[in-house]
């Protein structure tokens, strides 16, 4: 287990540093974005330019959730089969169905990024709504965020039992609260401050041992 600290942290530094640049140069960017403030008052100037920055740094954290998790499964693929195979081996009979694969985790990650952008530009539009934009974006994010978050680190333990991915969806579904909460508590834990780094060979392991239990629920 400790040694899925090791890609996660690599990968969450410079994330890390991505977000510190982005932060750094945010006040002149929104600045750029928002020429049209220029002759304004200077009070609905500032309100418009912190909305976009507001807006433009949550499309950040969300297009950040996603393409860590993405990126460090890749990297970390030796390690996170090992945290899989040996909850499966803990928890009962361990599968033996072909392994997910490094090239299926890469496709897999490459197809979590394209929706994170999906929903980073809603978010972001979202975010631009006078006055509860930025509360409907958070929540928005969130917990689109974490269905994300949950299809991806469940996908392994079901594809090792020869789900299909038209099969995983429909088992979400069938588990959605449970699938939702997992998902929006690891995106919560992923926004701490190191957080991302200590929780995701944990998250890995408890979406292997959800995968399972979901797996073999009956169906309604």
């Amino acid at each position: 287990m400790a040694l899925g600290l090791v890609p996660a942290a690599i990968v969450g530094a410079l994330f890390l540093a991505g977000l510190i640049t982005l932060g750094a140069f945010l006040p002149a960017l929104t600045e750029a974005m928002t020429p049209f403030a220029d002759g304004w008052p200077g009070l609905w100037a500032t309100v418009v330019r912190v909305t976009v920055g507001t807006a433009v740094f949550a499309a950040a954290l969300v297009l950040v959730a996603v393409s860590f998790t993405a990126l460090t499964l890749v990297v970390g693929d030796p390690f996170y089969e090992r945290i899989w195979r040996a909850v499966e081996a803990d928890a009962g009979t361990p599968v033996t169905e072909s392994p997910y694969g490094f090239w299926r985790s890469v496709a897999d990650g490459l197809w979590l990024i394209a929706r994170g952008i999906g929903i980073a530009v809603v978010a972001t539009l979202i975010a631009l709504i006078p006055a509860v934009g930025g509360i409907l974006s958070t929540v928005f994010a969130v917990a689109c965020t974490g269905w994300l978050l949950a299809d991806e680190l469940t996908s392994r333990a079901l594809i090792a039992r020869g789900l299909s991915p038209r099969d995983r969806r429909a088992l979400m579904r069938r588990h959605r609260g449970r699938m939702l909460g997992f998902g929006v508590a690891t995106q919560l834990c992923f926004l701490v401050p190191l957080g991302a780094v200590v929780t995701m060979p944990a998250a890995v392991a408890g979406a292997t041992l959800l995968g399972r239990e979901t797996a073999a629920a009956p169906s309604a």
